[in-house]
């Protein structure tokens, strides 16, 4: 496989394999976070695979990248870090709280 769609069906996975929220509560941040990615990558794909695309793999690959970063996976606190949380003693409301204080 030529180096630079591999590198960019990284970046497509890295759009769309986010970490699942702890709680019920974290779902709605999730599913807009994974969807602002998900059209992201839609939107590089799409540009990819015209018959006559503007950029190149490696540009579009680099845009994605950008996007990505201004649209992380935040904002919900996660099973892994619930766990983490858990471990280090605190209690199930502690670890499913974001800090500042708003539960997920």
């Amino acid at each position: 496989m030529d180096a630079n769609v591999r590198d960019l069906l990284a970046v497509v996975l890295e759009a769309l394999d986010i970490p699942h929220p702890a709680t019920s509560g974290g779902a709605e941040v999730y599913a807009q976070v994974r969807n602002d990615r998900a059209t992201h990558a839609v939107v590089a794909l799409r540009s990819v695979l015209d018959d006559k695309p503007l950029m190149g793999i490696e540009w579009t690959t680099d845009y994605l990248r950008e996007q990505l970063a201004q649209h992380p996976a935040a904002g919900y606190v996660t099973v892994a870090q619930a766990h983490a949380a858990l471990d280090a003693g605190k209690t199930w409301s502690e670890a499913v709280t974001l800090p500042g204080g708003e539960d997920q």
